[in-house]
């Protein structure tokens, strides 16, 4: 099995944590889909073309950071609760990221942990397909 279709596996596994996650993607560093995408049968939310510019967005948001690190320690996971979704991201190493939605409601606290558990293994073995 090669390394994307590895992140396409960890994908599928985090889609499955929860009837009512939506999508799981790997993103570069530099704001491109490196693999993930959305669940089957759902449809995005945002344009193609959206998505591309939210995944820059977000490359740049993961970096900057990184500025505070030293004051309040590293991020393990972001997440926006918002009107239509849930949005959490992940920042990985070399400032890659897993971006996640899920759908809104008030049970989610413990997704960004079960997330974190599968990262955590991830990083024991270190996949780079950036």
């Amino acid at each position: 099995m090669n390394n994307v279709e590895e992140l396409e596996t960890i994908c599928q596994d985090i889609l499955k944590l929860d009837p009512k996650m939506r999508s799981a993607r790997f993103i570069n560093a530099r704001g491109h889909l490196a693999a993930g995408g959305m669940k089957d049968g759902l449809l995005s939310l945002e344009a193609k073309k959206q998505d591309e510019m939210m995944f820059m967005e977000l490359a740049l948001r993961v970096r900057m950071r990184h500025e505070f690190d030293t004051e309040f320690g590293i991020v393990h996971f972001s997440l926006s609760y918002r009107d239509k979704v849930i949005v959490m991201s992940f920042p990985l190493s070399d400032d890659d990221v897993l971006l996640v939605s899920r759908e809104k409601d008030k049970d989610f606290v413990d997704i960004p942990f079960k997330i974190l558990k599968i990262i955590e293994c991830l990083k024991k073995t270190p996949i780079k397909t950036f």
